[in-house]
């Protein structure tokens, strides 16, 4: 319950772009491992190792955002970055799915675990980047891992992953009506610097 909540208090800071999201999506990574290590739900497990990863990584990359132009701006991945975002997280998924398939003690549902566990990184990774796409993400892992919380047994994740996917329609709109916004400019920057 703690690790949800936390998760949910990231996703919320994650929509206002506070670089807290991170530190707090990190916590929220830990607390969750020690509850999906007893059901040995390796899916799980894999996509809260990759929370703390990117967290950590997140982390710095908002906050040289930040430094460089005040605050923590968003955008639409190009095209191409969209193709390998996709391609990336397809190749991953497929041999991921494989070593899972080869060595079954590692997951007991090859192809949710590694869905789960690429999409996780795809979405944090596309986070970081301040691509909206990376709400795109979250909408498909929830796909899969709301059920699969629940027919583990894990009502609770279910419920707070089927809160999770609202909030992250909404969130996905912030993004989208922020891209839209014209951006203030900030005198104390120079011209010219991005994130």
């Amino acid at each position: 319950m703690v690790g949800n909540l936390l998760g949910l208090a990231a996703l919320a800071l994650g929509w206002r772009r506070s670089v807290w999201s991170w530190p707090v999506q990190l916590l929220s990574g830990v607390v969750l491992i020690g509850a999906y290590l007893s059901a040995h739900l390796t899916g799980l497990i894999g996509k809260q190792g990759i929370v703390i990863v990117a967290a950590v990584w997140g982390w710095t990359q908002w906050q040289r955002g930040r430094r460089a132009t005040g605050e923590i701006e968003v955008r639409f991945a190009t095209a191409r970055e969209r193709v390998v975002l996709v391609g990336a997280t397809a190749l991953a998924t497929v041999a991921l799915a494989g070593l899972f398939i080869a060595v079954p003690e590692l997951s007991w549902s090859p192809w949710a675990d590694a869905y789960i566990f690429t999409g996780t990184l795809a979405a944090m990774y596309a986070q970081a980047r301040g691509w909206v796409e990376f709400w795109f993400a979250w909408i498909a892992v929830d796909l899969v891992g709301v059920p699969l919380a629940f027919t583990s047994g894990y009502t609770f994740s279910g419920v707070t992953y089927a809160i999770y996917f609202v909030l992250v329609l909404l969130g996905l709109q912030a993004w989208w009506t922020r891209t839209r916004t014209p951006r203030a400019v900030n005198p104390a920057v120079p011209q010219g610097v991005s994130a």
